[in-house]
């Protein structure tokens, strides 16, 4: 009798530990999208900081690099809220770019321009 029941609970293992362990904690947030974007720059060397607003698809100089945002989105119904911003960076004289891809207003480190002498964040989207 056992050794039946226990061969039931070895078959059915793998379902149950994959049901257990199932990630239901991501959720996709509704996103718009805004017309602009305000960025903060700090150059490390001076301590000079300076906001830049953007629209999407214009680019504007920090130092040497050349910032250019692609889009930027909030929370549907929140523009306040946090924001995230698709940019390129790029220094001159160099053709690879710096940073490529999404910078998050609420974590700017999960995401961040590597650079020896620049930092750029978002600080929020424009409409």
């Amino acid at each position: 009798m056992i050794r039946p029941l226990a061969a039931l609970l070895l078959a059915l293992a793998p379902g149950i530990a994959q049901a257990q362990f199932r990630d239901t904690s991501v959720t996709q947030v509704p996103t718009d999208r805004a017309g602009g974007v305000v960025l903060r720059g700090l150059d490390r060397t001076t301590g000079d900081v300076r906001d830049m607003e953007l629209r999407q698809g214009e680019t504007q100089a920090l130092g040497n690099l050349q910032v250019t945002l692609g889009e930027c989105r909030y929370p549907q119904n929140n523009p306040s809220g946090n924001a995230f911003a698709y940019l390129v960076i790029r220094e001159a004289g160099v053709e690879q770019p710096a940073f490529t891809g999404w910078m998050i207003a609420a974590s700017p480190a999960l995401s961040a321009l590597e650079h020896r002498r620049y930092d750029v964040w978002v600080m929020r989207c424009n409409s």
